[in-house]
């Protein structure tokens, strides 16, 4: 997420929008009354309404429903990913795959950073090419401190004969990690990620082998989701939606940024979600993309952004909405905004598909919202991948040369931010199908918000 730009003084206080609340016809003043009358209508006449939730004993009914039947990925699926890596790796003359725990190890092996946090003392997952006849299989071995290797054991690891290669406090890891190997020579490629001192402990164990960061071809095959991926991503990001709903239905005029906070926890953790987060800001507090840090009241003229998230099996939601309550009072040029940004997440949406430049996407959302009257405030990239991270590759952002792929995910994200008067940003993941085209994450539960009060 970018910085929010600066304060707007002077001649400058008038603000963009007022550009094009003035500029605004008849028409487009009739449209948002019958917009607003017909969601109001709705509202009081349906069995949905806002009030039908808030006097539920339980505001969380029907979360923890929603993922119940979700299952973590298999480890066929997982060792589907290993020989894909390795035959990755012949292909490119690499002795091994190196990687600690992290999205890596959690993709090619099962360890995820909360099932073995890092210290001093390196885990070491290692994948390498063996060939047998005509076919590249992956061998698995973990290199572990030797007083852990029973809890090392321990960690549920596919592969076929995983090898557990222990080091004793006076050994040297990363010369016993190179011997372990079959053969150690050429290459080796190490995730990402890897925290220096163990590239360079690699790299001085072996100084006749280079020891670079995986190429792309390699860090691609994360990039590109499976169906059981992206039907977790799916309930992930649907649940949040879900919640930022049922949170909504509870709020009123008079209730603080932090008391919102808790709503959103609570609602995510009965959605069955772990690692969660919220963002939570009132008013002209979402002028800053990030927040402010305070603890604001909510008032009548204010817009409530919800930016949160929370994880299921490994895999990330992250979820946007800028609404109102429906005793709320936004000023006109407000509700502007929202449905101008509301059109650059549909038109960025509408052009995302197979083999279309990420960098494309993010300029028609800015061209839009420039063309609007809001050059220079909205201030970050528009997107960037989800999946076993919050925030991964490809991104959607100005002067990337990515291109978009089935099995893509990304956040799309546009926001207005003028400082001191008002931030609205909305956000839903999508996916790139089979087919080529961007389908919504969170489509299973209407997809992107239709109104300001129908979030």
């Amino acid at each position: 997420m970018g910085t929010a730009s600066s304060p707007v003084s002077g001649k400058e206080g008038s603000f963009a929008t007022q550009k094009v609340t003035k500029s605004l016809t008849l028409e487009w003043r009739l449209l948002f009354s019958l917009i607003f009358a017909t969601i109001f209508y709705l509202q009081f006449f349906t069995d949905i309404s806002l009030t039908s939730y808030s006097t539920n004993h339980d505001p969380w009914t029907g979360l923890a429903s929603h993922c119940a039947d979700a299952k973590p990925i298999n480890g066929s699926e997982i060792l589907q990913r290993q020989e894909k890596l390795a035959k990755s790796l012949y292909d490119h003359g690499a002795s091994a795959y190196v990687a600690e725990p992290g999205a890596n190890t959690q993709y090619f092996g099962n360890i995820s950073e909360a099932s073995w946090h890092l210290s001093e003392r390196p885990l070491l997952l290692m994948i390498s090419p063996t060939l047998e006849g005509d076919t590249v299989s992956a061998k698995i071995t973990i290199i572990t401190p030797a007083f852990e290797e029973a809890r090392a054991r321990l960690l549920s690891v596919p592969g076929i004969n995983v090898a557990y290669v222990s080091w004793a406090e006076d050994e040297d890891p990363f010369t016993i990690a190179l011997h372990a190997l079959s053969a150690a020579d050429g290459l080796i490629y190490v995730d990402g990620m890897m925290r220096n001192f163990i590239v360079d402990g690699l790299q001085k164990a072996a100084p006749g082998v280079r020891v670079i960061t995986a190429s792309p071809e390699i860090t691609q095959l994360r990039e590109r989701k499976s169906p059981a991926e992206l039907d977790l991503l799916k309930c992930a990001n649907e649940v949040t939606v879900l919640s930022i709903r049922a949170v909504q239905a509870q709020m009123y005029i008079g209730i603080r940024e932090s008391e919102v906070r808790a709503m959103v926890d609570e609602a995510l953790a009965a959605a069955g979600l772990v690692d969660r987060w919220a963002l939570v800001l009132f008013g002209e507090n979402a002028a800053l993309p990030h927040g402010s840090g305070t603890d604001r009241v909510l008032g009548k003229t204010d817009f409530i952004l919800i930016d949160a998230g929370g994880v299921l099996f490994g895999y990330h939601s992250d979820v946007t909405r800028t609404f109102m309550l429906r005793d709320s009072f936004i000023p006109p040029e407000h509700t502007t905004i929202w449905f101008d940004v509301q059109r650059a997440q549909t038109l960025a949406h509408a052009v995302a598909r197979e083999g279309v430049n990420t960098s494309a996407v993010d300029k028609v959302a800015r061209d839009w919202l420039d063309g609007r009257g809001y050059q220079g405030y909205f201030t970050h990239r528009l997107g960037h991948g989800i999946g076993l991270e919050d925030h991964e590759a490809p991104y959607l952002r100005g002067g990337s040369d990515d291109m978009i792929r089935t099995g893509h995910a990304f956040s799309n994200e546009p926001g207005v931010y003028i400082e001191g008067k008002v931030g609205v940003r909305l956000e839903d993941c999508f996916y790139i199908n089979e087919g080529g085209e961007p389908i919504f994450l969170t489509q299973g539960v209407g997809g992107q918000a239709h109104s300001p009060l129908c979030p």
